[in-house]
Parts: C-alpha cells; sequence; structure tokens
C-alpha cells in the first residue's frame, strides 16, 4: 500500500500540529491538578480558563457557560436526562428527529423506559426537519427539543435558528446535538436562540476523550457526573487538562479559519460530487444539495454493498466510510439513510467521504477513478445489476 488517502475525518481527524504542541507541557512540566490550592496548580488552571473562553468564543457563547465533558456522547446524554430530570414537573414530553446521532436516539429510548414521551420528527427527502410538523408536535407538557446542527452520515444542516425561535416562543429549551458542524460552520447560540450545545474535540483537530455541553446561563440541569466540585459542581472528575487545552486551541484554530477551510473544502467536494454523479451510473448523492457540511459527500451506488467498497478502498490506502450499519455487524442499513426514504437495496449501497483541509485535489481524482473501477467490478459480479441491464435493452 502507498499513500494514505484519509477521507473519514467525520469519523475522527488528525490532531494538528499547533494544538498538540499547545498540549504538550500539560503532560509533563505542567501536570498539577488544576483544582489544587497550592501554587503549582495555578498554570493548569489558567490554562483550563483560556480554553474555556477559547470554546466560547467559537459559537458566541459565555467562558462560564462552558463544561468540559468527556466528549459529544456524555454531553449529549447529559443534556437530555438531566433537562428530564430537572423539568419533570413541567411535562414529560421531548421532541428530537429520526436521523439523530445514536447518543440522542438511545438516551430517547432509556427516557422512554422511564416515563417520557418522545415524538420523532420525520425528514424530507434531503434530511431536513419539517417546520410545521415540528409545530404541530408542541404540546404543553413539551420540555425540550433536541435537533442535531448537521448530520454525521449525510451532512445535511438543519435549520438551527427556525428552531430556536420556534423554541423559545413556546417556552421550550433546544438543545442541539453539534459534533458535526462545531468548528466547521458559524455557530451563534444567541441568535439561533439556542439553551445546550453538545461538541467534541477530535472532530475539529483536537484530541480525542474531551468534549464540552454549552449550558445557557439560567438553565436549570444538575450535574451527571457526581463525585468531586469540578464545573462549578455540574461535572464530577478531575480535569483532563491536555485534553481541554487541546480543545481549546482546535477552536481558536477554527474560528480563525472556518470561512478559509470552509471555501476550499466545499471546492473540493463539489468537485467530487460533479465528478461521481456524472461518471458512475445509478449513482446518487444523499443529502442537501448546498445546505450541507463543507467536507461532507454521501453517495448511494445501486446494485452494489457498501462493505464491499470499503474493503477495495482500503487495499488502495483510502479511508472511508459506509452509512451501512453492516460494518458493524448488523445487517440493517442507516437509519439516516431510511429515513429520508431509500429502500433498504440502495441504502445498503452507501459511501461516505469526509474532507479536511488536508485533503487535495488529486487526492480527490485519485479516488474517483478508482471508485469507478471498484464499482464496476461489483456490479460485474451482481445478479441484480445483469437482471436489470437485460431487462434495460
Amino acid at each position: 500500500m502507498g499513500k494514505l488517502i484519509y477521507l473519514d475525518n467525520a469519523a475522527t481527524t488528525q490532531v494538528k500540529e499547533e494544538v498538540l504542541q499547545e498540549m504538550l507541557p500539560y503532560f509533563r512540566t505542567n501536570f498539577s491538578n488544576p483544582s489544587a490550592v497550592y501554587s503549582f496548580a495555578q498554570e493548569g488552571k489558567k490554562a483550563v480558563d483560556k480554553a474555556r473562553g477559547q470554546a466560547a468564543d467559537l459559537i458566541g457563547a459565555k467562558r462560564e457557560e462552558i463544561y468540559f465533558t468527556a466528549g459529544g456522547s456524555e454531553s449529549d446524554n447529559w443534556a437530555l436526562k438531566a433537562t428530564a430530570e430537572a423539568y419533570k414537573s413541567k411535562g414529560k414530553h421531548i421532541i428530537t428527529s429520526k436521523i439523530e446521532h445514536h447518543a440522542i436516539l438511545h438516551t430517547c429510548e432509556y427516557l422512554e423506559k422511564n416515563g417520557y414521551e418522545i415524538t420523532y420528527l420525520n425528514v424530507d427527502e434531503a434530511g431536513k426537519i419539517k417546520i410545521e410538523e415540528l409545530k404541530a408536535a408542541i404540546r404543553k407538557d413539551t420540555i425540550l427539543i433536541s435537533i442535531m446542527a448537521a448530520n454525521n452520515e449525510i451532512g445535511t444542516i438543519e435549520p438551527l435558528a427556525e428552531i430556536g425561535k420556534i423554541a423559545h416562543e413556546n417556552g421550550i429549551l433546544f438543545h442541539t446535538d453539534a459534533v458535526q458542524a462545531y468548528g466547521h460552520i458559524p455557530i451563534d447560540v444567541d441568535e439561533m436562540n439556542i439553551d445546550m450545545l453538545s461538541a467534541s474535540g477530535h472532530k475539529l483537530g483536537g484530541p480525542k476523550g474531551i468534549g464540552l455541553l454549552y449550558i445557557r446561563k439560567g438553565v436549570k440541569i444538575g450535574s451527571f457526573i457526581h463525585g468531586g466540585a469540578q464545573e462549578k459542581n455540574r461535572r464530577a472528575g478531575t480535569h483532563n487538562t491536555p485534553g481541554i487545552v487541546g480543545l481549546g486551541k482546535a477552536a481558536e484554530l477554527a474560528k480563525f479559519n472556518l470561512k478559509d477551510v470552509s471555501d476550499y473544502e466545499i471546492k473540493l467536494r463539489d468537485h467530487l460530487i460533479e465528478r461521481v454523479l456524472k461518471e458512475i451510473p445509478y449513482s446518487r448523492l444523499n443529502g442537501h444539495r448546498t445546505d450541507r457540511l463543507p467536507g461532507n459527500a454521501n453517495f448511494c451506488f445501486r446494485f452494489i454493498e457498501g462493505e464491499s467498497m470499503l474493503i477495495l478502498l482500503d487495499q488502495l490506502g483510502i479511508c472511508a466510510s459506509s452509512g451501512s450499519a453492516c460494518t458493524s455487524g448488523s445487517l440493517d442499513p442507516s437509519h439516516v439513510l431510511l429515513a429520508i426514504g431509500l429502500p433498504h437495496e440502495i441504502a445498503h449501497g452507501s459511501l461516505r467521504i469526509s474532507l479536511s483541509e488536508a485533503t487535495t485535489l488529486e487526492d480527490i481524482d485519485f479516488v474517483v477513478d478508482e471508485l469507478k473501477k471498484i464499482v464496476e467490478h461489483l456490479r460485474s459480479m451482481s445478479p441484480l445489476y445483469e437482471d436489470f441491464t437485460k431487462s434495460s435493452q
């Protein structure tokens, strides 16, 4: 295998060099517990406070509204479970969508087992929620609307400002899972009326194992992890100082470079989409054509199965992913692709390609050239494709 072409940045990103250099001193030189009272600990405390401000600035939040967690899944769990507990006297109804990440969907299933009612909104064929359906789902006992900022599989960006306005007009809290969007598209928590927001460091060039939950001042939710007074008594556990510093630096870099990186990734993404749709027959783009994450392209190829594509791409040193859950041992295709109306047999042939600023035009062209060969090869072994071509003659 020659050059590695990494096109799975929606799964995780490489830690940026500037981020790594910022983190290193807090493993050995400034290794203190930031919660300690002696002077040696003050350097770590200052670093955590600085990172809190950097993370807040990226979304127009206040420093004191940022709470560090172990990642996006913890943040999602905290937002939903703590809200359910804190506001249960008002009601036990929550609204979300059918295409959320499993950190939201499985938490909602847990809450349903504990007496809460969940409304799962449909989405259109591009993956956007239906605003009129959202309005119709609101009840007197609705306490929370949780809709992701952008979908992790198909990249579609949801209308956050419109959702937030509707939530606040009805006195309902609004949470968004922004794990894929944080640092990739502009987000302003005040303009969008966002009350809680989940993010994760490793999706924007930061380290794994660190995330955050933005909680608007005045939102009365309690702790999710108990056992210490860290994070203003809201999230127990010794601070992961290197991780926090890394997340802060990654957020700072993302804010500074957001437009340039976005413009670059969109240019490559659109080139990729245009070539695939033009040059590979019976292919389709999943998700909204323009209202999508800058680096996301998700395709379905009829008459083949996604896992086979991944294996053949991997043999060429190309890292991508499939929306099909069969890659994790299930025969069921992606719940997201089914929610946008794809039949099972087409949803199984999905491929997600997610770019970064390190991706080159040469990378894209090489991948498309090889993908054309792979699709043709797999279809040549497909009895379904053979039957289709015969019936089309």
